[in-house]
């Protein structure tokens, strides 16, 4: 009779195999595992053959592990895996993009029935509509106080029901109800709970992030550091400019308000005396850029006017019939 692995040796291949994959990715997806049974996790492996490996185990065999191989490494990066081991969860190594990787784990979501005591992730709402059910059946519905009537011999929904909100455990006479109706209302995968990358622990929700994003975050933070800058009188490249323009400002207002002058503050003082300068200033490039426009159109009518001309010219001075 051939014995098994102790449990000893099955702890033994257990670390050896979780520090070897520690040492080769440097890319891991911290995942949930409620609810998802063995045959889907198979599936799920099969679809992530390649650069990706899926790793389930007991937290505590998992914390053990990671902490040793800090340890003996002398990386302390691996650390910051510890406090996302909590609750039902797996860890995917992974040496492909994270967002490409997270999306094919998504797929692998499969439809499962609304059990007695399971807290519901989503809203459940029965449609309306004819149930295919016998009038005998309307005790459920009366129990869940969901508007019926009996058409051609079967049951029928009026109007659509929140059955059950999300956060609610479900019920037996829910649970009963759904069954009878074939309704599959929750779904259940991996999911992605944070990234773990060459040290950094972040958000999933970083993944989804693109290039408009980064640009809008980016410009974001140099108006902050701008306006920090400008407040506290600090330089910076991002502050310079807005700096010259208010001592520019600040320097012409007191030219203005006195008879200390600069060549900048001349023309200025000239519009304040006379306003109507100002005016012809302002109209004066309208004006070019309405002369310029002109130009061209009466150049192509001078040529239209010339061209019959021609034509004349062409017809009775080269006539064949002269």
């Amino acid at each position: 009779m051939v014995r098994g692995a102790s449990k000893a040796d099955k702890k033994l291949a257990y670390d050896s195999k979780l520090c070897q994959l520690l040492d080769e990715y440097s890319q891991i997806l911290v995942v949930a595992a409620d609810n998802v049974g063995s045959n889907q996790l198979q599936n799920i492996r099969k679809g992530l053959r390649g650069d990706s490996v899926v790793l389930m185990g007991k937290n505590t065999m998992m914390k053990r592990s990671v902490r040793i191989h800090s340890e003996k490494t002398g990386n302390k990066a691996f650390l910051n895996l510890i406090p996302l081991l909590q609750g039902n969860v797996g860890l995917i190594f992974t040496k492909g993009d994270l967002k490409e990787v997270s999306e094919e784990v998504a797929k692998y979501k499969v439809g499962a029935p609304a059990r007695v005591g399971l807290i519901a992730p989503i809203d459940v709402v029965v449609p309306p509509g004819n149930t295919g059910l016998d009038p005998s059946q309307t005790s459920f519905f009366q129990v869940l106080n969901i508007p019926t009537k009996i058409n051609k011999g079967t049951v029928e929904i009026i109007t659509p029901v929140e059955l059950i909100k999300k956060g609610d455990k479900v019920g037996s006479s829910e649970a009963a109800l759904l069954a009878k109706l074939g309704i599959r209302p929750f779904s259940y995968g991996l999911v992605v709970l944070s990234v773990y990358d060459n040290g950094s622990v972040f958000s999933p929700e970083v993944l989804d992030l693109t290039e408009d994003d980064l640009m809008a975050k980016f410009a974001a933070g140099v108006a902050m550091v701008t306006s920090l800058a400008l407040a506290i009188s600090y330089p910076t490249v991002a502050a310079a400019p807005h700096m010259f323009i208010n001592a520019y400002k600040n320097a012409l207002a007191i030219a203005v308000a006195t008879e200390y002058s600069f060549p900048e503050a001349e023309q200025v003082k000239e519009y304040i005396k006379d306003p109507s300068k100002f005016a012809a200033a302002a109209a004066a490039p309208a004006a070019a850029a309405a002369s310029s426009g002109s130009a061209p159109a009466a150049a192509k009518a001078e040529e239209k006017k010339d061209e019959p001309e021609e034509e004349e010219d062409e017809d009775f001075g080269m006539s064949l019939f002269d």
